[in-house]
């Protein structure tokens, strides 16, 4: 293990110290993070390239630098086409979905299930979302510590803590305005850390054409790869639509998101952040891919898990830093600032988020029942910090459960997919029909998830088909012993046909967000129909008027809304009258926006 030199910790401790100075500013400037405005959405007058950082960084953590750079290493360069989903996505996400959440200006996404179908609707998404958001946390904070393992030798343990008390430490005082400009900062970091993995290896190649050399004769490049078979890993139609439906799951509908996308003026700035967002995370997701063909070049005639160097690959790009940077005072240093940013990043927005989450639909709403009066604005900042730390906590816990979950990229996607299919899958029910009804949508969503979860961590499951790894000149790295093979490594020896194994759980992880969608709205929308129809549908939301003719469009997504607004114009030039019974619940006039 080589040395993780003075200069290494220098540049590493000083990432640590703006990290947590930037919290520490925030805390004592401006309004003092004394309302939960300011706290959780940064008085709404953020500047779009902020936001655009920290949508990539919430995400694009730890598992996109060292998950992705391992998935091109070895399955080859076939998940790049997964950047076109997003380009795909964007535009769905900001002029379908975007709008809605904009004209509710509520802190928690899920105020809008609320309004639209009940609280009961809102209470069981939101503690889906924390679910979701709470096992990401723990991959989220557990990959950076692979990386800390491999090149300063620290163990995961101590990496873990010292992770989750800074991470914590900041997001808990300077709120949403720190967990904003220390993204940026990261997010610097992260391209940083991933150029320097590039630049490095590109010297000792004598330049990038040999790299790629090297990735096509090891059989590495790929891309159009067609194949209709779902239970292929990856290609196209997996990758596209996959992409999208998680990109969708994720950007449209994800508290994190459209938490990170209230803290704009307008909603033209919010959908410029968005669109921004995408080539920013697209440079990121293709650079970080190919430093893992510049990994395969230095590895290709000795693989570090079949030597035994290593225990799980997601180490590979840590280990290659060990062996290629560490006579390169700070560039360590740099390679551990940029992954322990991308984790600090994506864990602060998490912790960020929950806390939203959490005093919106959980604390207001107890309080109001108890006290019969809605809770101070001055009153909700300090019960807001208090529950980020606790966040903080649970995050710690779950990362060391994380290493059971398999590669930190596949995971963190699963977990997005069965928990982000079918939530995407309840807003869209919401926002695009009429029919959907409180007591068929919670009927889907429960079902939904129970079936995604089913399919994606069902056991046991066919072991990935990975390209081929040679060791046949491991002298430069001391040699290969077959006694110093990793288990993992021992294990992929034993195969057995994928016949063997039960259908779905040989799909690939990318249809489980598909899977978890479809099932839902398919389930939500036919019990939601037949309840309609035999008149047990319970209370409808969507109408302002006692005979049921004018719909609340602003509930619904604005091609939607049009096509009502119409409807609704076409009554009245009728002769078509209309008894208002209530205000509008955004606060408009009702006929305003006809």
């Amino acid at each position: 293990m080589a040395s993780f030199g003075v200069w290494n910790y220098v540049v590493f401790i000083g990432m640590l110290l703006v990290s947590a100075g930037i919290g520490v500013y925030y805390r004592f400037s401006g309004g003092k993070q004394k309302t939960t405005t300011e706290y959780l959405l940064a008085d709404r007058n953020m500047s779009i390239w902020p936001v655009s950082f920290s949508l990539m960084a919430s995400f694009m953590s730890a598992i996109t630098l060292l998950g992705v750079s391992n998935e091109n290493y070895q399955f080859g360069t076939q998940f790049v086409v997964i950047n076109f989903s997003y380009g795909l996505a964007t535009p769905i996400a900001a002029y379908l979905f975007l709008p809605v959440f904009f004209k509710l200006q509520a802190c928690s996404a899920y105020q809008y299930l609320e309004l639209r179908f009940g609280k009961k609707t809102r209470l069981m998404a939101s503690l889906a979302y924390s679910l979701q958001m709470i096992l990401y946390m723990g991959i989220a904070v557990y990959a950076p510590a692979l990386a800390l393992e491999a090149v300063t030798g620290l163990d995961q343990t101590y990496s873990i803590l010292v992770i989750g008390i800074v991470c914590t430490f900041y997001s808990t005082i300077g709120g949403m305005k720190a967990v904003l400009f220390t993204d940026v900062f990261q997010s610097i970091l992260m391209f940083a850390a991933i150029y320097a993995v590039i630049i490095c290896a590109a010297v000792k190649a004598g330049g990038l054409g040999p790299i790629w050399e090297a990735a096509e004769r090891g059989g590495r490049l790929e891309l159009w790869n067609f194949n209709p078979d779902p239970t292929t890993r990856h290609t196209w139609w997996s990758l596209v639509i996959g992409g999208m439906f998680t990109y969708l799951s994720l950007y449209a509908v994800n508290q994190t998101q459209v938490q990170r996308l209230q803290t704009v003026k307008d909603l033209k700035s919010a959908q410029k952040a968005l669109w921004l967002n995408w080539p920013i995370l697209s440079l990121l997701s293709l650079s970080t891919s190919f430093s893992g063909l510049a990994l395969y070049y230095f590895y290709s005639t000795c693989d570090p898990l079949k030597q035994g160097r290593i225990k799980v690959r997601d180490q590979t790009m840590p280990l290659f830093v060990v062996d290629a940077m560490s006579d390169l005072p700070g560039l360590p240093g740099l390679f551990v600032s940029g992954i322990f940013s991308a984790s600090l990043s994506s864990v602060s927005a998490a912790l960020n988020s929950l806390a939203a989450v959490t005093l919106e639909d959980y604390l207001k709403p107890l309080y109001a029942k108890i006290k019969k009066r809605p809770l101070p604005d001055m009153q909700s900042s300090l019960p807001t910090k208090i529950m980020a730390f606790l966040y903080g906590i649970i995050c710690l816990a779950v990362a060391f459960l994380a290493q059971f979950m398999g590669g930190v990229l596949q995971a963190s996607l699963t977990i997005f997919g069965v928990i982000g299919g079918p939530l995407f899958a309840l807003f869209s029910m919401g926002m695009f029909t009429k029919l959907a009804n409180q007591r068929g949508v919670m009927t889907g969503l429960t079902i939904g998830i129970s079936f995604s979860l089913w399919v994606g961590f069902g056991q046991p499951r066919p072991p990935l088909k990975m390209l081929d790894f040679s060791v046949e000149d491991c002298d430069q790295f001391g040699g290969f012993n077959s006694t110093n093979m990793s288990p993992m490594a021992m294990a992929q020896r034993a195969e057995r046909p994928d016949s063997d194994y039960f259908y779905l759980y040989r799909l690939s992880y990318l249809w489980s967000v598909v899977l978890g969608y479809i099932v839902t709205f398919v389930i939500g929308y036919t019990v939601s129909a037949l309840l309609h129809y035999t008149g047990h549908s319970g209370t409808e939301r969507i109408y302002l008027d006692n005979d049921k003719l004018y719909i609340n469009t602003d509930l619904f997504s604005p091609p939607v809304a049009k096509r009502m607004k119409r409807s609704l114009a076409r009554h009245i030039e009728n002769g078509g009258e209309i008894e208002i019974t209530k205000r509008n619940v955004f606060g408009k006039s009702d006929f305003s926006h006809l």
